[in-house]
């Protein structure tokens, strides 16, 4: 159920993406407090990307989970932003995250839903 989203002009070798796409996923299982089984986590390299009138290494990412409280988004954005930091090298004030929480009955999983 938890989701993220990770879209970047940022260059990452090959051979780095799956131990990225694996770290990111147990980053935000840590950071949300819910079980990795049900982390999805898309990347999408190379995005061509304008922000703040500049194109150098940028970052959006959604996040999206059940239960996601408004209260807890500043925690979880210095997470991810320090990730993004460290794994892409993109500076924290070149990422934009979008939170959202999906109500469990409009998030389907399995042949049904939450």
């Amino acid at each position: 159920m938890p989701y993220l989203s990770i879209r970047t002009n940022a260059a990452v070798a090959q051979d780095d993406r799956p131990s990225l796409l694996a770290e990111a996923s147990s980053t935000l299982a840590a950071v949300l407090g819910k079980p990795e089984r049900y982390v999805m986590v898309d990347l999408d390299i190379g995005v061509p990307m304008q922000f703040a009138g500049s194109d150098a290494a940028a970052a959006a990412l959604i996040v999206d989970s059940i239960g996601l409280a408004p209260s807890d988004a500043p925690r979880i954005s210095a997470a991810l932003c320090a990730f993004v930091e460290a794994h892409l090298a993109v500076p924290a004030d070149r990422v934009y995250i979008r939170f959202s929480s999906t109500p469990r009955e409009m998030w389907g999983w399995n042949g049904g839903t939450f």
